[in-house]
């Protein structure tokens, strides 16, 4: 299993607040965990942060990259006579998630908590009570009681807004549960892959480039900076995958399954992979003894959807660790299927090297 200090970091990642467009301070607490293990840093000019981890050759590169924004909301106004807040989401929500769900308010002054509501029960018609409670409906109660005190307090438009959710263990500690695994587990699988390549000495015919992107929620906008400052010669996106095995969901809307091992995509909304890499993938899991689902995503995308049209085009695959209850305030996760998506990464790069990635395009 990961040790104490992986744990750390993930739980202090996890907690961090990082919202698409906000994500320094996730940024900041990545770049001070990788720098006793990358050769170099490099950074794109909005927001993304990547660690260079040098091998036996300068080519080819091979890009790990896990997205470290989440899915938030940003402050659309005040109430000029209550002081509650409405706001606007930052990704992709479902409405019926977010009620009597407590977030965390960002301000020039200091974070705010407050909650997530709309009209009680016992003020709402008939048929008001059959239907779903939209967005718009909705406010944020920070405890004030006019927009002079919501003022006073440091709110204003634009201020950003995540979920307050903990990180734990459970199932004895085999069980992660917290906000942001879409897709800081992404990123924490590169920060962990790199980090045993430098504790171990892995060899590998390649440099690595282990980038933590920005504004994946929005439109995969920081990979797109990424790949044009790397030149990538191959890509791995890490990412999470929705985990099928809740009620009512059928086998072929989420193949994947927590404690089955993590998937690869075999397609999704933003990009088909190049098919000699990803039987590449799957043969190397199976050498490996590593477990790996199949998987794909139809009205998903990820940050590959961007790399894999970098420049001339870069042969890309979605490695994922299926996750339940995604884009909520409280996800859940198996360790030890983040642990074999680690393991798999590594033997990836322990392989990619020159003559093998150039065979991934050979018509």
């Amino acid at each position: 299993m990961f040790d104490k200090k992986a744990i750390a970091v993930l739980k202090h990642m996890i907690e961090s607040f990082g919202p698409s467009g906000f994500e320094r301070e996730t940024s900041q607490v990545i770049k001070e965990y990788m720098d006793a293990y990358c050769d170099e840093f490099m950074a794109d000019k909005i927001g993304s942060v990547v660690f260079v981890a040098k091998g036996d050759v300068e080519r080819p590169h091979v890009l790990l990259a896990g997205h470290i924004d989440e899915v938030g909301f940003v402050i659309a106004g005040i109430d000029e006579k209550t002081g509650f807040l409405s706001f606007n989401p930052l990704g992709g929500w479902w409405d019926q998630v977010l009620l009597s769900q407590r977030v965390v308010v960002r301000t020039e002054k200091g974070d705010l908590h407050g909650v997530i509501a709309a009209k009680p029960p016992h003020l709402l018609a008939e048929e008001e009570r059959n239907k779903v409670v939209v967005q718009d409906k909705m406010y944020i109660d920070i405890g004030a009681t006019s927009v002079k005190e919501a003022v006073e307090a440091g709110v204003k438009i634009g201020d950003p807004v995540v979920p307050w959710s903990p990180f734990s263990l459970i199932q004895k500690g085999k069980v992660a549960v917290g906000k942001a695994f879409d897709d800081r587990i992404g990123a924490f699988v590169m920060m962990e892959t790199i980090r045993n390549i430098k504790e171990k000495s892995v060899a590998h015919p390649n440099t690595v480039y282990g980038a933590a992107t920005v504004q994946e929620e929005v439109g995969a906008r920081g990979t797109q900076t990424v790949a044009h400052l790397i030149d990538p010669d191959v890509a791995i996106v890490l990412e999470v995958d929705i985990s099928g095995d809740i009620p009512d969901i059928k086998p072929p809307e989420a193949p994947a399954k927590m404690g089955k091992g993590p998937s690869i995509l075999t397609y999704d909304r933003s990009m088909i992979p190049n098919q000699p890499l990803k039987e590449f993938v799957i043969k190397t899991a199976e050498e490996a003894g590593i477990p790996l689902q199949l998987s794909q995503a139809a009205r998903g995308g990820t940050d590959a959807g961007r790399i894999h049209l970098n420049r001339v085009g870069c042969p890309s695959v979605v490695i994922s660790v299926p996750t339940r209850h995604i884009h909520s305030h409280v996800g859940l996760l198996s360790l030890e299927d983040t642990e074999n998506a680690v393991r798999l990464v590594i033997e990836l790069i322990k392989k990619l090297d020159r003559k093998t990635v150039d065979g991934f395009t050979v018509i």
